[in-house]
């Protein structure tokens, strides 16, 4: 004879545990989904910064004690002003959101994109947040006014020798997230000029694609 109440407990128990992994299987599935799309949010709000074009409209560059530079498109600023040096990189935000940018650290040489960028907490904070819309120019704007600053002399002498130096940027999304390093190469040309190139781009809050 059928023991029905064993019967039972038993399809109850298989009902519960089919209803367990039904639930698991939803649960990981929404996860998944919800993932997924916030890897395309974030996607659709990622900067990436690289020099601006030859023809990309020149910049008017305004810094705070009212000294003002015109920046061509793919050009760069290295230079001495009385007590002050003054820099500044022509850009293009690359990517499909705003880059907000925040500090900076600059190399008084050459270095290569295999050398690990320094840690962002020895970045140079700026006065003001610079903005550049996803697919526009822009630039950034920096300068050494200390004359005790560590930099300054080598740099100093790097720029009178007309010799490659290097810019990290430290920027983010308009969330202040998706942090990123892109190094900057700056090059001579000609007399006066100086040109710039990208070497490298690193991931601060999430993991590098390399």
């Amino acid at each position: 004879m059928a023991d029905w109440q064993t019967i039972s407990a038993l399809a109850t128990a298989g009902g519960t545990l089919v209803l367990a992994v039904a639930t698991f299987s939803a649960v990981r599935s929404s996860n998944r989904s919800a993932r997924v799309a916030e890897q395309a949010l974030l996607a659709g709000m990622r900067p990436v910064l690289l020099p601006s074009l030859a023809d990309d409209p020149p910049m008017k560059v305004i810094w705070q004690d009212r000294h003002v530079v015109r920046l061509n498109g793919g050009r760069a600023v290295a230079e001495r002003d009385g007590d002050v040096i003054y820099l500044a990189l022509g850009l293009r935000n690359a990517g499909s959101g705003i880059a907000v940018l925040h500090a900076w650290y600059v190399w008084p040489e050459r270095v290569s994109a295999a050398v690990p960028h320094a840690d962002a907490d020895n970045f140079r904070r700026m006065n003001i947040d610079l903005y550049i819309a996803p697919s526009a120019a822009g630039f950034w704007e920096g300068a050494l006014r200390d004359p005790e600053d560590p930099v300054r002399e080598p740099l100093e002498r790097t720029i009178a020798q007309r010799e490659n130096f290097v810019v990290d940027l430290l920027y983010g999304d308009q969330e202040g997230g998706q942090r990123t390093i892109s190094r900057f190469i700056l090059l001579p040309g000609g007399e006066d000029d100086w040109y710039c190139q990208v070497s490298r781009h690193w991931n601060l809050d999430r993991a590098d694609p390399r």
